[in-house]
Parts: structure tokens; sequence; C-alpha cells
């Protein structure tokens, strides 16, 4: 066919999607081995086609060194370092004018159809480009997906600019249109397993499973004849015990042990292994990758060399290599220690466990290991409030001795009763504990260390919240750790600040609510006179002291909004405005105290009003806070909420 060219469009990496498209072209994702543009190279030698050309923006030498050409075939690398679209790229790849067809294809094309089809719809179309559609299903749900190829005459680079980007479909099929020209559509007999990411790349393997295999392969493998559709290659090795369900194809190399299940459509790459009592469904193993023992495998593609730890569920992702440093692979080991330690323990305590189980709520006792989680929990949190009992009891004093955190004593009961309100979705995580905590939880000891060693309570204090997340972490893992970050978060407020930044912060706060109490007095009539922190107004002196600087007002605040926010089904920005605007209220309900008590002395005296206003002043600013937040929520409700379907209607016949 000294008339037809081949043109294949070898897209960019797509980054900050997929880390495996973002490391490797998807032209040259592997199908069984072999590259995916490889393969089309083969598939175009093998039906006749001598020259093609390889479009792709900055990956040229990349993806002529990872291929091995035909040498039937003489393969030019076009590398454009600007995109120039699907057109531009036929453009570049046609520069030397001759009259020829060019078939377009895209480079990630699994199952391309034969030439001679392509060519014949071409002819009986009569028409100057050729789309080429893939069979719909059953139902015809899918009926005209494009499918990356195109067929048209060399006449078609007319109509492309010369330069700039341009596309086939969004530029040179409506340029052909309005110039006249006529544009066919053919359907494909099969689908030709183009993708552009990783669920379309494993939809395209398990068609060429179960069409294209093993016919394009020749006798490299051997067919299981214990089960259906399964291919092994010589020098694979499968432990009896393992089960398989195809269609599977397991490559030189590949280890499968005894226990672990692998369902099909599945490829297990060279040198591969897939753990005990492991499952691998629906997966795709790259060479060298690794999953450990207890491990299940859903829907997702591993990258070369890859490794999912013991124990670990992976489902719809795409594992991508990270090179394994001294902490990982010290949390690995750990691993494995903690999985046999835990595994002795269920067969040693399993009839007790199992006994167990009908004396505890559903929630808490779905399986033997959930048990084991509660019952270990039990025991660390004993050993936790025996540990930091000392710190306990001295936060304890703070908060009862404290005026500025005395609502931090309310923090853990709220906190507690947030994590009931969330018990059923708490309930639905899968618990999985993490090694990483027990990293975690040395970490939270040596800043408890720093505080005892250099007499800083408020470290020991932190270290406190941080062991919580810490024991959380290790034992029931990050998927519940994640589910209650915020409420850890929430229980942070318990903690008083450092002496330090208390002093300074209540310094400023007390100077400004000063300054603010006189303006709110010179502004409804009063004549006023500041002396520093001293408020003269008429025969009355009102000192601001330290304590009524605003800072017990403000913690007290932020424990409402964050209880509301934690509470209230609302979206993110709104509970962000809701908590940041705790500050401001705290402070206007701060002043608006100071305000009416100097006021109020102006009209009484006496020691015991003086005792009145002090002690009770900041209680009655609560109930106005409360009231703020109410307001705010409602103003929120009213701004963000669509309009009533009459009053859509109403809209819209405004604007029409």
């Amino acid at each position: 066919m000294v008339n037809v060219n081949a043109v294949i469009l070898v897209g960019g990496r797509d980054f900050n999607r997929c880390p495996l498209a973002s490391r490797l072209p998807t032209a040259l994702w592997p199908v069984a081995g072999k590259p995916v543009l490889e393969r089309l190279l083969t598939h175009l030698a093998d039906q006749g086609i001598e020259r093609a050309a390889v479009c792709s923006s900055g990956e040229g030498s990349l993806l002529a060194d990872s291929i091995r050409v035909d040498s039937r075939l003489h393969v030019t690398f076009e590398d454009e370092p600007l995109p120039v679209g699907t057109a531009g790229s036929l453009r570049c790849a046609a520069q030397d004018g001759a009259e020829a067809i060019l078939l377009v294809f895209a480079g990630p094309t699994v199952c391309p159809p034969k030439v001679d089809m392509l060519l014949d719809a071409h002819r009986q179309g009569q028409s100057e480009l050729t789309v080429m559609l893939n069979p719909g299903g059953d139902d015809g749900s899918s009926a005209g997906w494009a499918s990356g190829i195109y067929v048209c005459n060399s006449s078609v680079l007319e109509h492309i600019p010369r330069a700039g980007y341009f596309d086939i479909k969004e530029g040179l099929i409506p340029e052909m249109l309005a110039a006249g020209k006529s544009v066919h559509a053919a359907v494909l007999p099969h689908h030709a397993g183009s993708f552009r990411d990783r669920r379309g790349y494993q939809l395209a393997l398990a068609n060429y499973l179960a069409n294209a295999w093993p016919q394009d392969e020749g006798m490299a493998y051997c067919r299981d004849a214990a089960a259906r559709d399964v291919w092994i290659a010589e020098r694979a090795a499968v432990e009896p015990g393992a089960r398989l369900c195809g269609p599977v194809v397991v490559m030189d190399g590949a280890r499968i042990s005894s226990g672990a299940v692998v369902l099909g459509p599945t490829v297990l790459g060279r040198n591969t292994a897939v753990g005990k009592d492991s499952i691998v469904v629906n997966s795709v193993l790259w060479d060298s990758a690794r999953v450990g023992s207890g491990c299940q495998v859903r829907q997702s593609v591993m990258d070369r060399e890859a490794a999912v730890p013991n124990g670990a569920v992976v489902e719809d992702k795409s594992v991508a290599c990270r090179p394994a440093g001294m902490l990982e692979r010290s949390a690995c080991w750990l691993e494995a220690v903690r999985q046999n330690v835990a595994g002795r323990l269920l067969n040693r305590f399993g009839p007790q466990l199992d006994g167990l189980k009908a004396k505890l709520p559903a929630w808490m006792c779905s399986d033997r290991k959930t048990v084991l989680a509660w019952l270990a929990s039990c025991v660390i949190l004993a050993a936790f409030f025996w540990s930091y009992r000392a710190g306990l009891t001295e936060l304890w004093s703070l908060w009862m001795g404290s005026d500025e955190y005395s609502a931090g004593l309310l923090v853990p009961f709220l906190a507690a009763y947030i994590l009931w309100s969330r018990r059923e979705a708490l309930a639905r995580c899968r618990i999985r504990p993490s090694i990483w905590g027990l990293f975690a939880f040395a970490g939270a000891q040596m800043v408890r260390l720093f505080g005892l060693f250099f007499m800083y309570g408020s470290a020991e204090r932190a270290s406190i919240v941080l062991s919580i997340a810490a024991i959380i972490l290790l034992l029931f893992g990050w998927q519940l750790f994640r589910k209650v970050f915020t409420t850890w978060l929430f229980l942070c407020l318990m903690l008083p600040w450092p002496n330090i930044i208390q002093y300074h912060v209540g310094l400023h706060l007390q100077s400004w609510a000063t300054s603010s109490a006189v303006f709110c007095l010179e502004t409804i009539g009063f004549e006023v006179m500041r002396e520093g922190n001293i408020i003269h107004i008429g025969s009355a002196s009102v000192e601001v002291a330290y304590a009524c600087n605003g800072l017990r007002m403000i913690t007290a605040f932020f424990v409402i909004s964050g209880l509301v926010v934690l509470l209230v089904d609302r979206t993110w920005w709104e509970k962000l405005i809701l908590l940041i605007s705790s500050l401001p209220i705290a402070l206007l309900c701060n002043t608006g105290r100071l305000t009416i008590t100097a006021v109020a002395l102006t009209r009484l005296s006496g020691q015991f009003w003086d005792d009145v206003f002090h002690d009770f002043g900041g209680y009655a600013m609560m109930p106005l806070a409360i009231g703020a937040v109410v307001i705010e929520l409602w103003l929120l409700t009213r701004l963000t909420a669509p309009p009533e379907p009459q009053q859509r209607i109403i809209i819209a016949r405004q604007q029409g």
C-alpha cells in the first residue's frame, strides 16, 4: 500500500490527575508486556503499511527509546515543543505534500481494526474525511463514541492553517463543512480500545483479553486446564491453593502464593508477586509490582516496582512506585510484626472474643479484629489516663481557677457528644490499625519530655492531645482518623495558651477594650476621659482590669462556634465564615459589656453592684453571642438558598 501513510497522535502527560499518566505517557502503558504504541506499530506493519509518523509534544525522544520499531516500517517521530492540536499534528506529519491516504490513530489504541476495512469504509463514503466510531452495546447506549481513528485524503491539509493550534473535531471538520466538503462517519466492527485514563485503559485491556488474546501471542502461554481463560507463562509460579478465574494472564517470573485469589480481567506482569491470602480483582500489575499478604486490590493499576503493604486495601486507584526509604522499610517491618501479633492473639483468644461479641453493641463487634481493637483501645486508654494523671489534674485546676479558660472544661464533653452524634458514620469506617501511629506517639512523648525537662507546662499539655491523635491512628487507622480529625482539632480548644502568648495578647486586648468602650460612651453622649486603662465618666471611674480584656469571651465563643460548625450541615465556606466571625462577635460583645457596666455605675454604686456587673455581666453576653450566631446562620441561609420555583420563573421572565 504505497499511497497509505499512518499518523499516530500521542498525547502529553496528564499531570495532577493520575500519578501513572504523570510519570509515563499513556501510549507507553503496557498491554501484556509490550507498550501499546509498539503493538499498534507492529499491527500496521502486519497490514502492509510502510510509513508512519508518531506526533507528540515534547515526548519524541522518550517514545523512540521506549519501543522497538518493526524493521518493515519506516517511523519518524515528530516532536512539537508547543501543542498544535490533532489537526496541527496531521499538518506537521504530512509536510512532504505527496498525495496519499492518511490513517490517523490515537497512540493508546489497544485493538486497532484492519487497514483494509478502514479503506473500504472510506471509499464507500466517497468523502474526503471519514470518522470511525466505536460500535454501541446491545442497548445502543454507547453508540457513536469516538474511536480516535480517522481516514482522510491529503487534500484535507488545505483546510488546516499553516501554524497554530488546530483540532480535528472542533476545527477541521467544521471548516470542511463550511467549505462545502463532505465528512462521512462509519462504525467499526469492534471497539478500538483507545483510552485516555486508567479506567479506559482497564476497559480496553478487558476487551483485548476477551477478543484478541491469545491469538496475538502465539504459543508463549499455556492455558490452565483447571480454570477457564487463564494463561500462565512457562516460568511463572502458581502455588497450590491459589485460585484463578479468567480472563487472567500471568507472565514470566510472576509468583502467586497459596490462598491468593485472582479474578479477571487481570494481567500480572513479569516478576510480579501476589502474597498469601490476597485478592486481586480486575486489576493490572505492571512488571515487578508487589502485593503483600492479606491485601485486597480491586479495579486498580499498579506501576512498575510499586508495592502494596501487608493487609492494605486498594480500590479504584493508581498505585505509583515510590522509592522506599528507611522510614518506609521500618514501617513495613513493624506492620508485619503487628500482623503476626494480632494473628497470634486471635488464634489464642478467639473463643473468648466470640463470647464477648454477644455482650457488645453491634457497631462495636463486626468481627474479631474489631473486638480486639476496642479491647486494646480500652487498655491503652486506661494506661493513658494513668500516665497523664498529673497533667490532667493540673489542667483541671486551670479550668477551675482561670476565668479565661473555664470554657475548656466543656470541650471534652462536647467532643464526646460530637463523636456520639456521628457514631453511625464512624461505625462504617474500616478498622485498619496503622503502624504510623506508633511513630506519632513517639513524637508526642518527645514533646512531653521537652516540656518536663525545660518545665514548659504548655508543651506537656499539648502532648495530651497529640497522644490522643496518635492512639486513634495506631488503633483504628487512617480512615477513622480522617473522620475524627475535625473533632480532634476542636479538642485542642481545651488547652490554655502558653503564658507568654497569653500575657502579650491580653495586654493588647485590654487596651483595645478600653479604647472601644470609650468610643461607644462618647458616641452615645457621655463625657469621658481616659487615663491608661481607667475610664472617668462623670463622677464615676471604671477600671478595665486585665481580666476584662475579653480573652475569656473569645475562648468561650470559639468553643460555641466550633460546636456549631461541627454539628450544622452547611458548606465548608459557610462554616469558615461562622468560625472566623466568632472573633469580632466576641470583641463587640465584650465592648458592649464594658459600655453597659460603665453607664450603670454612673447611677449605681456600692460593692454589691460592682460584683453583679463584673461577675455576671460576662454571662449575660453569652445569650447575645448565641443570638448573633443564630442570626448569622439565618442570613447565610437567606443569601445562599436558591429561589423558589415561582421566583425563578419571575427572574427568568425579567431576564428575558
